[in-house]
């Protein structure tokens, strides 16, 4: 493509500068608007400044893309909805043998589900399961949060519902789901072995040390197992488990109007609050006796300190109780004699419920084998998610509201200013003195393709990378052989995802577990961009090198 005038060209290079700015560091002091907005600023900038018309911007807009994406990220909402991530996190913590074994499983889990459910995704609802994890064993949270995202980059190149540039990729190329997922699936399981053995090389000592008994049943009792398996995960919010004072038990207790018992005596709700207040007064004279903590009884052990959580639930299974109760008496009066309205409501909500859960992964199973067939992968997605709707039969927009509607956007307003940016002409320039060194028919070629996409992505962006070179790679593999275009694909697929884990800005996952371990309520963390960067980059260039060896003989 020749160049284009050399007002185009500085003015579109301007608006793509913009854009690059804002979507690599997103809170520049000068112009902090966020990606999303940066994104839109550069396709208008585009526009204004007549790189390219209005009916191109329009159509550089990649709808099959944006469909595949929202279909994926809305059956995502509702297997979260399901308790999979929550399953996922118990497979972590069933049986654990110390922290390699938890490494181990971390990688496993994080590359398996992040190709199912996206990488994104998967670091959202697994990063404070796993700093919980870790503070409950005792256990250093470091080389934990980097497994998790690492893994789960490199899991999801295996598919091309695993991220972003993946999606732009099958889309582009017309790969099927099966040729494009058997392809990379070799690589993949030797980059997440490569890659957990690098890790525990790294902290093989740490995680090898022995863990003080008292400190780790000091956590165990801070953290109790329940509070973490049972932890409920949200894209938007993370919602955690808060103990109830007395005040509030009392307050929670005197809500509960008093009915009148079967043999005409009074039920006295009083019971709960006597009985906390005893346990109260029991501590406070314990205390001023120099009574150990240890000697105090064991009623009072389970209402304060280490048996908060015994605490709460006896006493909401006495409120359970007293319901019960006044069920059943309401019952007598309607003529049911024998049980309440509430136990039999409880074992049909339960089967209700199952039944929900069962049909939302029999859809999601029915997605992938579709996927699978080769029909087509946006309205696969699509269709899927409509259906999860439909039998959920209630009001979608709570489910419709966790859809990341600020990544369609940055993606329709990318598409423009990439499309703008190849029109100036400067892309091929760069392409055409690159592509005689970098031709996959030679091992030296794939070598340099292998480190242009790997500068280029921790420098523009996966994404962006993928669309400026896509189409090239793919004519120039053309070009030796019809049967290279495949490889071409694939190559780049593998190394502009794996390129993410090079240092802490190269990919969004990396991002999410950072932001989420910092956010942690109770189990905060802050994971340096250096501390990533002398893991990432031995592990980067290993795992990449060995990919593209199975890559190539596939």
């Amino acid at each position: 493509m020749a160049m284009a005038p050399t007002v185009k060209v500085v003015l579109g290079s301007i608006a793509f500068g913009i854009f690059w700015v804002l979507a690599v560091f997103p809170a520049v002091p000068f112009l902090p608007i966020g990606r999303t907005a940066g994104s839109l600023l550069g396709a208008m900038l585009m526009v204004v400044f007549r790189v390219i018309t209005p009916e191109e911007a329009y159509a550089a807009i990649d709808l099959p893309i944006l469909g595949l994406l929202f279909g994926t990220m809305v059956v995502s909402v509702y297997l979260e909805r399901a308790d999979m991530f929550k399953y996922l996190g118990k497979l972590l913590s069933w049986k654990s043998r110390g922290g390699k074994d938890l490494l181990c499983r971390i990688c496993l889990v994080s590359a398996v589900s992040s190709a199912l459910f996206t990488n994104d995704t998967c670091c959202v609802v697994l990063t404070e399961f796993i700093l919980k994890i870790a503070r409950q064993n005792n256990l250093p949270p470091q080389p934990f949060l980097l497994a998790l995202a690492s893994s789960a980059n490199i899991g999801s190149s295996t598919t091309p519902i695993g991220n972003p540039q993946n999606l732009v990729i099958a889309v582009q190329s017309k790969i099927s789901f099966g040729e494009f997922s058997f392809g990379l699936l070799p690589a993949m399981l030797v980059g997440v072995i490569v890659n957990a053995a690098i890790l525990l090389c790294y902290y093989w000592k740490l995680l090898s040390i022995e863990k003080d008994v008292e400190v780790a049943q000091a956590a165990k009792d801070v953290i109790a197992e329940e509070d973490v398996t049972s932890h409920r995960f949200s894209p938007a919010t993370m919602s955690h488990l808060t103990s109830m004072n007395s005040q509030d038990w009392s307050s929670a207790i005197e809500s509960i109007p008093q009915s009148p018992a079967l043999n005409g005596e009074i039920v006295h709700v009083e019971t709960l609050r006597n009985r906390i207040s005893y346990s109260e007064n029991d501590i406070r004279s314990a205390t001023s006796d120099g009574t150990e903590p240890a000697k105090v009884s064991n009623a009072s052990k389970e209402l304060a300190g280490v048996g908060g959580i015994s605490q709460r639930r006896e006493e909401g299974a006495s409120v359970r109780r007293y319901a019960r109760n006044a069920s059943w008496i309401n019952g007598m009066k309607e003529g049911f004699p024998h049980h309440s309205l509430e136990e039999k409501e409880i074992p049909m909500g339960r089967w209700k419920r199952l039944l929900w859960k069962t049909c939302v992964y029999v859809v999601t199973v029915g997605m992938l084998i579709a996927l699978l067939m080769g029909l087509n992968m946006s309205w696969s997605a699509i269709t899927a998610a409509l259906a999860l709707i439909v039998l959920d039969f209630k009001d979608a927009r709570p489910s419709l509201e966790k859809v990341s509607y600020s990544l369609l956007i940055f993606f329709c307003g990318m598409f423009i200013t990439v499309d703008g940016f190849n029109k100036t002409g400067i892309p091929s320039a760069l392409w055409d003195r690159m592509e005689p060194y970098a031709r996959i028919d030679s091992a030296g070629g794939i070598a340099v393709l292998a480190l242009v996409i790997l500068v280029l992505s921790n420098v523009a962006s996966n994404v962006p990378t993928v669309l400026l070179l896509g189409a090239r790679v793919a004519a120039s593999a053309a070009d030796i052989s019809p049967a290279e275009v495949t490889k071409a694909w694939l190559l780049l697929s593998w190394v502009s995802t794996v390129a993410g884990n090079l240092s802490l800005l190269g990919s969004a996952a990396n991002l999410i577990v950072c932001e989420q371990a910092h956010r942690a309520q109770f189990f905060g963390y802050n994971l340096s961009f250096l501390s990533h960067l002398r893991f990432g980059l031995p592990s980067t260039l290993a795992v990449t090198a060995i990919g593209l060896l199975l890559i190539r003989n596939y």
